[in-house]
């Protein structure tokens, strides 16, 4: 059995995967083109490292391969915490868990939102958290 907070933030922990798996394809994009360069220099009578190349086109079509799962998987996620969420019945609740584990925001960030301190913000989390089933995930 998974508590409230622990599942609300798992949508956060696919969301820092995601962005880390767009930084390596950037990097690997980068990669290919320092390749595409270096073989565009090479005279035509020199050996090629097209192995390489492919290796690094591999690499990127995997890459994004689990990228686009992963935001399959946030989205489903999403979903779900958004209808979970809705069900509870305090319209303060709802909006400091949105800002929390829809939008990622930072406490600091929640308590400007909100117009609270962010002693307060903790104790509405901490509450709003109390109305949240278990999830048995």
């Amino acid at each position: 059995m998974m508590g409230a907070k622990e599942y609300l933030y798992q949508a956060y922990r696919i969301d820092q995967r995601i962005n880390s798996k767009l930084e390596q394809i950037v990097s690997l994009r980068e990669l290919a083109m320092k390749a595409t360069s270096t073989l565009s220099d090479t005279p035509p009578s020199g050996t090629r490292n097209v192995h390489s190349m492919e290796g690094i086109i591999a690499k990127m079509v995997d890459l994004e391969t689990e990228l686009n799962e992963d935001i399959d998987k946030l989205v489903d996620l999403k979903r779900e915490i958004v209808a979970i969420i809705k069900e509870l019945n305090n319209p303060e609740y709802q909006t400091l868990l949105e800002l929390r584990y829809l939008c990622f925001k930072t406490w600091e960030q929640i308590a400007v939102d909100m117009r609270y301190s962010i002693q307060n913000v903790y104790k509405i989390h901490e509450r709003a958290l109390k109305c949240v089933p278990d999830i048995k995930k």
